[in-house]
Formats: C-alpha cells, structure tokens, sequence
C-alpha cells in the first residue's frame, strides 16, 4: 500500500505542470477534457466491472457523487492556477488532510492517532513554508487562493465518499463514473458559461492527454485503490507530497530555480509524509 500512495504523490505532481502547458486553454475546458479522455480510457474495465455485477447500486450512487466532487475540484483548482503562483496553488490545494481530519473529529470514524497528527502538522508547516512566500495580497491572487482552498475540500469529499464503500470499492466501475460525471458536469459548466470547448494547441492537447494519463488514471487511481487499506486521512496526508514533486519537477523540465526556503520546505513536508507513512495504524474494517 505505500508504494502505491508513493507512485501516486510521483503522479499527481505532474498535474500542475501539464496544465500550465495548456495555457491558454480555459482551464475549465482543460479540466473537463482531461476527465472525458479518462474516462474514455476506463471504459472499456468500468463497463466490465458493471456488466458483472461488481458494481452494485451504492457504488454507482458513490460514483457519481464523486464524480460531482471531481468536477468541483479540478474546475476551481485548474482554475485557481490562472490567477495565482502554482506554489501557492499547490500549497492550498493539499490542505485536504486538515479537512479530514476535521471531519474524523465530528463524525467520529477514521480518527487520526497522535502520531498522525503531528504528521499532519510538519505536512502543513512544510507545504506553508514552500507556498508562502508567493502567497500575494492581490485580489486576483486571493481569488486563485480560495478557489485552490476550495478544490482541497472538494477532494476530501471525494476521499470519504470512496472511502465509505469499504471493500466494496470497485475501482474501475467506481473511477469510470466519478470521471464521466465529472468530465461531463465541467463541459456542460463551460457550455453554459459561454466558453467555447477549444484547445488553443496541438501541444496543449497533448499536455491534457499527459494529464489524463499519468495524474489521472494512474496517480488518482492509486490513491482510490489505496482507501481500501488506508485511512482517508493517510491517503490525504500523502497528497501533501504533491507540492515537493512538483517543485522537482518544475526544476527539472522547466528550469525554475529552487530557493532555500523552499528546499527547507520540501525536506519538512517530506519529513512529514514519510511519519505518517510509517506510523498510521491500519484501518478499521469495512
């Protein structure tokens, strides 16, 4: 199980450099083409699962709820990278392990030990440290920051929504809806909204065909197959690794410089994720 939620972290930190590349794609559009072309990739293993029977009508009610989820998290996070620095974009966006464990609080399940608590903390202090110098005060930048902030709770509400089915989690009938209805629900958004369904390049598109591939079906993946071992909470907590790699990888394929700080910040978020990897306690069943 952590091998796999460290392929996922390796994964989705590609997602913001892939959509940075389709600029000036309407983020919306970008956002929902990646999810259709997802979607369109699973099918063929989603429609088995669903043929055989191994997706019953609370996983196909799960699905879609999910995929309404999807359409919430990446349009306001796609978006949110238009407007403000990916650092901070990134950095908000993975405040989704404070979001569940807020929610393990009041709803009683899935409580966070003490160790992964203070996992959570050097998480949040590292991912701060990394995003907060370009965390700016502009009006156009606030609104990028809420948005970002915005599509963390929506991927907490995806994670719990997984993460209730148990071992009845099918994967592929479950990813197949959630990208559907989330691919579909963020076209029909742009539709309405008056924003034409274009790809401004050749490379723009390749780049979301990048994203639906590599960040999608196999970093989202991994980390709803990872809910049928894990907590939510330790699922989410390995999304915090996502600003590290991205960091990475900016310097490696776009030449960005990397600050002291930020490398101080990557070494604390690593530091943090690696606890929680190593001391969360298995889950409860089902």
């Amino acid at each position: 199980m952590i091998p796999a939620l460290l392929g996922a972290v390796v994964c989705i930190s590609f997602a913001a450099i892939f959509f940075r590349k389709t600029m000036p794609t309407d983020p919306v559009v970008a956002a929902g083409l990646r999810l259709v072309i997802a979607a369109a990739l699973l099918a063929p293993a989603g429609l088995r699962s669903m043929h055989a029977g191994r997706a019953n009508r609370r996983v196909l009610r799960a699905g879609a709820l999910a995929g309404l989820a999807y359409g919430v998290h990446f349009g306001t996070w796609v978006t949110s990278l238009t407007l403000t620095s990916v650092a901070a974009s990134v950095t908000l966006v993975t405040a989704t392990p404070l979001l569940l464990a807020f929610a393990a609080i009041v709803t009683g399940r899935d409580r966070p030990g003490p160790r992964l608590w203070a996992a959570i903390g050097l998480g949040v202090l590292g991912v701060l440290v990394i995003g907060g110098h370009d965390l700016a005060l502009s009006s156009d930048a606030l609104t990028g920051d809420g948005l970002a902030f915005a599509g963390a709770a929506a991927m907490a509400a995806y994670l719990l929504i997984a993460r209730r089915l148990g071992q009845d989690l099918d994967l592929w009938a479950f990813s197949f809806l959630a990208t559907s209805v989330g691919g579909a629900t963020l076209l029909m958004g742009a539709v309405l909204a008056g924003i034409p369904l274009q790809v401004s390049s050749t490379e723009a598109f390749a780049y979301i065909v990048l994203s639906a591939l590599i960040p999608q079906i196999i970093g989202h993946n991994l980390l709803t197959w990872a809910l049928r071992h894990a907590r939510p909470t330790l699922v989410g907590m390995a999304t915090v690794g996502e600003p590290v790699g991205s960091t990475v990888l900016a310097w490696l394929i776009l030449g960005e410089a990397v600050s002291a700080q930020v490398a101080v910040g990557c070494g604390i978020t690593l530091a943090g994720v690696l606890m929680a990897m190593r001391s969360a306690p298995p889950p409860p069943p089902g």
